[in-house]
């Protein structure tokens, strides 16, 4: 179902479509396409909100920078200098980390209304990102269709497609914690990531150079372990681009049994453990796990490829599932 969650300054309303099916309650906002919460039990049957969001329409707009559960783009993570060449022009975009475009620039797609059509266990959000918005080339119709499978797995799928050469990487930036989005630090949450290397950055988290091993590093997690603090990192998925969603991570809260595995066709994981975090809410209260192509991508071609030209089509898949032991 739909309803009314609120009314931006200019009198837009904003939306909120309710999805639930298999003992899963998922909310998601027509605003920024946010996935405001997601109710789901722990071993004990007891459900609880386990990522982080507002109550309110106003929360979100007051406080954009953690990008709470946004749909984010045109390009997820940082492109550096705020600008990347493309068949032999240089294009300069909207800097919003410093010297950077961090997760498609001061006014990208988490701050934009979406028009939404409901599907079969879901809702499709669409809009077109006009040419030069934040200074990415192309026009771009882009959506992202948020179902709930019969498992009660929630599946993002975006599609994308342009008029013009253009960048486009797209990813959900929910802040999970398992034992409950009040519960405190997730810090000792357990995380699994099937990623043999990641992408060591400089001191503004933009990749210097070629991706790195994590073996006898604190990028190590192929073998179960607890998360702690200090991460802003891209990781190597070991499986590549894939044409149907795998299984990458495993994030697991002791407590409260709770298990979120994520699947994903993408080639990388930006792990964050949202140290930066500031009031309402405190620093490592959630714990990001952001499916992506890598940082840079655009000014890195040994890089998977981030363009997409006329007559092709954007797809990427996500698809985070949910239970208890």
């Amino acid at each position: 179902m739909s309803e009314i969650f609120g009314r931006l300054s200019d009198g837009s309303p904003v939306h909120r479509w309710t999805l639930e099916r298999a003992g899963v309650r998922v909310r998601v906002l027509t605003y920024g396409g946010i996935v405001q919460s997601v109710q789901v039990p722990d071993r004990d049957g007891r459900p609880a909100d386990v990522v982080l969001g507002f109550p309110d329409l106003a929360g979100y707009v007051a406080h954009p920078e953690p990008f709470l559960g946004a749909l984010v783009g045109r390009y997820a993570n940082r492109i550096g200098g705020a600008r990347f060449p493309l068949d032999g022009r240089t294009y300069a975009l909207a800097p919003n980390d410093g010297p950077n475009s961090l997760h498609g620039g001061a006014n990208g797609f988490d701050k934009r209304v979406w028009e939404a059509t409901e599907v079969a266990h879901g809702v499709r959000l669409a809009r077109v990102s006009p040419h030069g918005e934040e200074g990415f080339p192309g026009r771009l119709e882009v959506s992202a269709t948020y179902t709930l499978d019969a498992s009660g797995a929630l599946r993002i799928a975006y599609e994308a497609v342009t008029d013009a050469p253009t960048v486009v990487n797209l990813t959900n930036h929910a802040y999970w914690n398992l034992g409950g989005a009040d519960s405190g630090p997730a810090g000792g949450h357990e995380l699994r990531l099937a990623a043999s290397r990641y992408t060591p950055v400089d001191e503004r988290l933009i990749p210097t150079g070629e991706p790195a091993e994590v073996a006898g590093t604190r990028f190590d997690f192929r073998e179960r372990r607890t998360v702690g603090t200090g991460y802003d990192h891209n990781f190597v998925l070991d499986k590549g681009v894939s044409a149907a969603p795998e299984e990458i991570a495993e994030l697991h809260d002791p407590v409260s049994g709770r298990v979120l595995t994520v699947a994903t066709t993408e080639p990388g994981v930006q792990l964050y453990t949202a140290d930066h975090l500031t009031a309402p809410f405190a620093p490592n209260a959630g714990i990001a796990l952001e499916t992506q192509h890598f940082p840079d991508s655009p000014n890195r071609p040994s890089f998977p490829s981030t363009e997409l030209r006329p007559g092709e089509v954007y797809r990427s898949e996500t698809v985070y599932g949910f239970s208890a032991r």
